[in-house]
């Protein structure tokens, strides 16, 4: 084998480890993306479980806002079953807030240690869901820069490293979160 032969092999081996380099380094970029949406479902899990602690502490001191209540347990069901989806998680998020409402309605309910307890821990749960689709979004900027970047875009697809999807406001978030807040003393 002359010199040329082992240029072209090492330019070949060269080639295979630069490939086998990009392979793995999004393999792991694609497990964060991956690990971000759990994040989220887990977060989403712990808010579908607490809602039936929060309606019956309610039932308690309202029992006669069944409306309301059932309206809250259809809506948990729905978002509970399969896969989240934005439709059935603005649902639940509109019941949630009916409800939540309720303890302006209902002193009583409003100074309930255990009612006071479960909606700081609802609110702990929708701050850690927020951290969630903050960090699922940075995985997956990470994993599309990556997977555009020079040499990696060009065995990306090949490869079968499709673009990852943002999380993105559901319908129930959209055309809100950019007001600004009234505020009035």
């Amino acid at each position: 084998m002359g010199w040329i032969g082992w240029i072209i092999l090492g330019a070949v081996v060269l080639l295979a480890v630069m490939v086998v380099g990009i392979y793995n380094n999004l393999v792991g970029l694609r497990q964060n993306v991956r690990q971000g949406r759990a994040d989220i479902d887990a977060q989403l899990r712990q808010r579908h479980d607490l809602v039936p602690n929060l309606v019956e502490t309610v039932k308690g001191y309202a029992g006669h806002e069944s409306s309301t209540l059932e309206a809250v347990v259809e809506a948990r069901n729905a978002a509970a079953k399969g896969d989240p989806d934005s439709k059935s998680e603005q649902g639940l998020r509109v019941a949630l807030d009916n409800l939540l409402a309720l303890g302006e309605a209902y002193p009583d309910l409003k100074a309930s240690a255990n009612f006071q307890e479960l909606q700081s821990e609802l609110a702990n749960i929708e701050d850690k869901l927020a951290a969630a689709r903050r960090a699922l979004n940075a995985a997956v900027s990470r994993f599309n820069t990556a997977r555009e970047s020079f040499p990696a875009v060009l065995f990306a697809g090949t490869l079968g490293f499709e673009e990852a999807d943002f999380n993105k406001l559901d319908d129930s978030e959209r055309g809100t979160v950019d007001q600004v807040p009234h505020v009035g003393f």
